[in-house]
Order: structure tokens, then sequence, then C-alpha cells
């Protein structure tokens, strides 16, 4: 991006002073060489603010974006932090019941593989 904005500031540059290149004779009045000259420089003056400005809109936007996308991370971290406490509790919560009740602890329906209800048997 760094080389676009290079090429377009030195067309910007150089597009005023193409006039001044392309004439086959130089102005016999010296003040009309002075006037070309101010009225190029003033035009890249302006030409180059103009630049630096889209430049400086540019930063803003990217570093908007890199916050927001911080603030995202930083909310999806805190949330699989809770749910990884949440868990660990719950662990610790099975384990504590286990060895207070000497057997082995209860699984809870949500984390069950095997169904709430036996099968009926068949005679």
């Amino acid at each position: 991006m760094n080389t676009r904005i290079f090429a377009y500031v030195l067309c910007l540059c150089l597009l005023p002073l193409a006039p001044l290149l392309a004439a086959d004779d130089p102005p016999s009045d010296p003040t009309l060489v002075g006037d070309q000259v101010r009225a190029a420089r003033d035009t890249v003056k302006e030409n180059v603010k103009a630049v630096a400005d889209a430049a400086k809109q540019g930063v803003e936007q990217a570093s908007n974006t890199a916050k927001d996308v911080a603030h995202e991370v930083a909310t999806t971290t805190k949330e699989g932090t809770q749910e990884v406490a949440n868990t660990a509790k719950t662990g610790g919560q099975r384990v504590k019941a286990a060895v207070q009740k000497n057997t082995k602890p209860a699984k809870t329906p949500a984390t069950s593989d095997e169904p709430s209800t036996p099968p009926a048997k068949t005679p």
C-alpha cells in the first residue's frame, strides 16, 4: 500500500510540471516563469496535503478496526475462561463428592452417554 501512495504522490507532484516541460520555448517574460513556478508549487502543496489527509484517514480506520477486533478477542477470551472455570468447579465438586461417599460420582444428564431409563427386556 505504501508503494501505491508513493506513486500517487509522485504523479501528483509531477503533474503540474508537465506543461513546463512540454513547452518548446521558454517564456520570454521572467515574471510569467515565476508565476508558473508558484502555481506549480501551490498545486503540489495542495495535492500532497490531500494525500496526507487520505493516509491519515486510512490509518484511523485501520486503528478503529484493530480496536474492534481486540475487543472481540477480549470478550471471547473472557467467555472461554468462564467456561473453563465453571467446568473445573463442576469437576472439583464431583471429585469431592466421590471422595466423601467413596463411590463413583454420578454422571450429569448432559454428559451421560447412557439413556436415562434402561431398555425394557423382552421375555
